[in-house]
């Protein structure tokens, strides 16, 4: 029996690590692609390549590269239109799952240029091929940031999303509203999810989780935004990947074969007690540095996910202390701090 064959674009990525190496459990054949920008940590990409079975030596530009059993990787640009394209004809994909992105709330006041490159066009290169090539399913990456200044908590599916307050915001709202182009006129069956909080092993060094763990187990100082005033509805990789896989293979059946779904733990964390977690599972307490709002964040986010639970039985189960018990132990190990 042939494996269906999955396209995962930003495989050395955080949730796309933990997304191919589920994939390939499950029976699916995986081609992973990253441009391995430096954004964060090349090293920190290539141990997430390495965790795939994929010989980090051997990278070279559009070369693919066998991992363990069922995962491929190539290293290739989505704003490469023409390898993009030729990726989808050779490999024949029968879904894709699209989590690559130029990521980082901040960062896209100070490098907006790059957002648009990757969010925005890598989107549109992405879209074209799976038309092109009779995609049955194409899963993406949108966020909750494109919830903006609502003020209405939880966040609910049909909230109005008008008034981002970042441009990597702005970018997850246009690849929404492309897809759903995409859908109507095509008739390509897509998915969005909007993420919310995403940590666990292998997380980006630029999330709260890394930063407060390296820096409280170095006894250093922590920058706290808000005076702590802040809630998150952080939600552990695991939970995240559950709900990605059970959406692959079940696509939108609608005359616009559109969906749009919140994924989430639904329990948002007030920082000051996620701050507690960390102390706990690393055994210190913080130092903290407290600091004015930061422009681009929201004070609060927190989802309404009845709208996946409903579709596919989402129902996230690891709570704040297990998810970042789990992090430090991974943290520790990983940088060998004893």
């Amino acid at each position: 029996m042939t494996k269906a064959k999955v396209l995962v674009t930003g495989s050395a990525g955080f949730i796309g690590m933990h997304t191919a190496l589920r994939l390939a459990e499950k029976g699916f054949d995986v081609v992973g692609i990253d441009n391995l920008n430096t954004y964060y940590s090349v090293d920190l990409k290539l141990a997430r390549l390495r965790e795939q079975g994929i010989e980090t030596n051997n990278i070279q530009y559009n070369r693919m590269l066998q991992g363990v059993e069922g995962i491929r990787f190539s290293q290739m640009d989505l704003a490469d239109a023409y390898l993009i394209e030729e990726l989808f004809e050779k490999e024949c994909f029968d879904y894709v799952i699209h989590l690559a992105a130029q990521a980082g709330v901040r960062y896209s006041i100070e490098n907006p240029h790059a957002y648009i490159d990757a969010n925005v066009k890598g989107f549109l290169d992405i879209l074209e091929s799976c038309v092109k090539n009779d995609v049955k399913h194409l899963v993406y990456a949108s966020s909750s940031s494109v919830y903006g200044l609502n003020k209405e908590v939880p966040f609910k599916e049909t909230d109005q999303t008008e008034t981002q307050v970042s441009l990597y915001a702005a970018t997850k709202k246009a690849n929404e509203a492309m897809a759903h182009s995409y859908a109507c006129v095509h008739k390509l069956p897509v998915t969005g999810l909007r993420f919310f909080t995403v940590y666990g092993p292998f997380g980006r060094p630029d999330m709260a989780l890394f930063k407060f763990t390296k820096r409280i187990l170095a006894n250093e100082p922590i920058d706290v935004y808000n005076n702590g005033d802040l809630s998150r509805d952080f939600t552990y990789v695991d939970d995240i990947v559950d709900g990605i896989l059970s959406l692959v293979k079940k696509k939108p059946e609608s005359e616009i074969p559109y969906g749009i779904y919140n994924i989430g733990r639904g329990e948002p964390v007030a920082l000051d007690d996620f701050i507690k977690a960390i102390e706990k599972a690393t055994g210190k307490t913080a130092k903290r540095n407290n600091l004015p709002m930061q422009p681009g964040d929201v004070l609060r986010t927190s989802a309404d996910t009845t709208e996946l639970g409903s579709y596919v039985g989402y129902s996230p189960v690891t709570s704040i202390e297990e998810g970042v018990e789990n992090f430090v132990s991974w943290y520790k190990k990983y940088y060998k701090i004893h």
